[in-house]
């Protein structure tokens, strides 16, 4: 929001709120009416391929987004170092909003003008004149009127909305008000108007035209450099025809330079070209790939959770992941995506973050949760996790902790398995049992005296129980298997190790494999504390459910503006955490297979 919010700041269908898609609902109802019910020679095919274009339009933001994400996360060739955060994701969420603007715009304009219906796919009159349009008028109406939203008056009302965000992501490029995008839009439509009034217009120069304005503002804001330097050196005329991104990037921390829309020759003419832009563009272009001292190596959960990645959708990576019935409708491009995974072998790069001097990044194997519990896909997930082991040896990382169930008993015995093969690794394995054991029973209430243990006996699990029983604090157990396991792992437990048949118990520890039966069994006002990676399925409305074991991140830490699946915001995973941990204290030995820190130094 801008500092003082001028008139028409807000868009129209605003308190629609995600329903703002109807407005577009009778136009495209028409429309595929129009293909179906009318004659070959009345049916309108420019009419119909508007929604195509539209949606061709946010699959062309979206792969700007991703691949902004996920170089900036690299680092080689970023521009601005600072993180974003929380508040702007938010801001910059209603980016689709423009291209509603655009819809409706197109569909009116196909039904009031004669020239702008049943236009031909190619003319090359109608490529010339866009291109004359857009580096004269355009481009010069553009200069004057950036430079006026920089004047105080309409700078606090309307444009300082845009620079709010000093790092920018490609969509940064349409946050703006609504009374900006209009002037905008008269803007970009000039050369389109003068096809459509000389009856010259063509599909190619209409769509493709906005897909050049979309593509160079996007490339703009991408806050990573892909222009090569090499290119202005061979042709040198060029630098006045095409900005950069570090170009524009100077815009948005400078301020008072570099106003021009695409073409810059307007900056060197009234002289506002920022002395760095030459000077930004070539170290921005030599930046080599950052090699991080933790990386945190996690997994794709269910098939849906490709959407919630921080390379996914911004929208819902800023929220705690959950199912959203739209998502549904995606099924081709997640069943596509899910194939993809079964061929695919190799990690990447989902996030980077900074904690001082120290640099943080999360790796993701392409494998879903499911997969894992597949017996032919154990070996090719082991395959994976060794080389990204071995890689970020090879890189001289120091700390790598397994996520999720990367760092599975049954797969790979806690990473232990890696540890065994490679001696030599210099990089530390963790699996973070020990901080998940110690934020467990510091989870537990003061006072207790009797906690119910129940679901999978994982490494945790094991040491909770045992740690419980020292302290005086008895443990049951659901089944006699559970008890016997636990018995026959620590001969110390004596008698505060129980089978328990009455669920009294207020506080229950819970892992994988608690069912709905055993839940309903629980008294009322039983807090289920989770031990275990992935939370339990809430049936009780009337008990309470910790989250997984889980901490808050300090404001120091740059570059968290996604969440950690099921995680709030600003809280990372304890498995998470143990790495960077691990690395601030400089503990030289792994912590993996059935070896732990002392608790209480954890």
């Amino acid at each position: 929001m801008a500092s003082k919010p001028g008139i028409l700041t807000d868009w129209p269908w605003k308190p629609l709120g995600s329903f703002k898609y109807v407005i577009l609902a009778p136009s495209v109802v028409h429309s595929l009416y129009s293909m179906l019910a009318k004659d070959k020679s009345e049916r309108d095919i420019t009419n119909f391929l508007i929604l195509p274009f539209l949606l061709w339009r946010m699959l062309h933001n979206q792969i700007w987004i991703t691949l902004s994400r996920h170089r900036t996360a690299k680092g080689n060739g970023r521009i601005v170092d600072k993180g974003i955060e929380f508040d702007q994701v938010d801001r910059e969420r209603n980016w689709d909003d423009q291209i509603l603007l655009t819809g409706l715009t197109y569909y009116l304009s196909n039904y009031i003008f004669a020239g702008a219906s049943r236009i031909p796919l190619w003319r090359t009159d109608a490529a010339v004149v866009t291109i004359l349009l857009h580096m004269g008028p355009v481009e010069f109406l553009y200069y004057w009127l950036h430079r006026a939203l920089h004047h105080h008056f309409l700078y606090s009302r309307y444009h300082s909305h845009h620079h709010s965000s000093i790092v920018t992501e490609p969509i940064t490029s349409v946050i703006h008000p609504f009374a900006e995008h209009i002037s905008y839009l008269f803007l970009f439509a000039t050369p389109l108007l003068t096809l459509v009034f000389t009856k010259t217009a063509s599909m190619m120069a209409v769509f493709g035209y906005v897909t050049y304005i979309d593509f160079m503002n996007n490339m703009g804001h991408c806050n990573f450099e892909i222009v090569p330097m090499w290119l202005f050196n061979i042709f040198p005329c060029l630098k006045y025809l095409m900005y950069t991104p570090s170009f524009h990037s100077l815009h948005h921390t400078q301020f008072k330079t570099n106003y021009s829309l695409f073409m810059p020759f307007y900056d060197y003419i009234y002289d506002t070209l920022d002395k760095a832009s030459d000077q930004l563009h070539d170290s921005a272009s030599k930046r080599e790939e950052e090699i991080p001292d933790v990386v945190h190596l996690t997994h794709l959960t269910t098939p849906e959770s490709i959407y919630h990645l921080r390379l996914g959708f911004a929208y819902l990576a800023c929220k705690p992941c959950t199912s959203k019935w739209y998502l549904c409708l995606m099924w081709p491009m997640t069943a596509w995506s899910m194939i993809l995974t079964l061929a695919y072998g190799r990690t990447f790069i989902v996030e980077g973050n900074h904690f001082d001097k120290l640099k943080l990044q999360s790796w993701a194997i392409p494998k879903y949760s499911q997969q894992y519990f597949i017996r032919s896909q154990k070996m090719p997930i082991n395959k994976m996790i060794e080389e990204a082991i071995l890689d970020a040896d090879k890189k001289g990382i120091k700390v790598l902790s397994l996520g999720l169930l990367n760092q599975g008993e049954d797969l790979n015995s806690y990473g232990g398995f890696y540890v065994s093969k490679h001696p030599n690794l210099k990089v530390k394995v963790i699996d973070g049992s020990s901080l998940a054991t110690a934020i467990v029973l510091n989870s537990i209430p003061n006072g207790t005296t009797q906690v119910l243990l129940r679901g999978k006996l994982t490494k945790v699990a094991y040491t909770i129980a045992f740690t419980l029983c020292q302290q005086g604090v008895q443990v049951a157990t659901m089944h006699k298997d559970d008890y016997v396991k636990l018995k026959n792992s620590f001969s110390s437990f004596g008698k505060n190790l129980i089978i328990e048949k009455s669920y009294t118990q207020k506080t229950w520890l819970v892992g994988e494999g608690l069912t709905e039966e055993e839940q309903l069994k629980a008294p009322k006002g039983t807090l289920f504390i989770t031990y275990s990676q992935f939370p339990p399925i809430k049936y009780r409305k009337d008990c309470s459910y910790h989250f997984t074991p889980a901490m808050l991140v300090p404001s120091s830490i740059q570059n968290v503006h996604s969440c950690e699946n099921w995680l709030p915001r600003k809280v990372m995973s304890a498995w998470r955490i143990a790495g960077i941990v691990h690395c601030l204290e400089g503990w030289s030995e792994h912590e993996c297979n059935y070896t732990m820190h002392n608790i209480d130094k954890v």
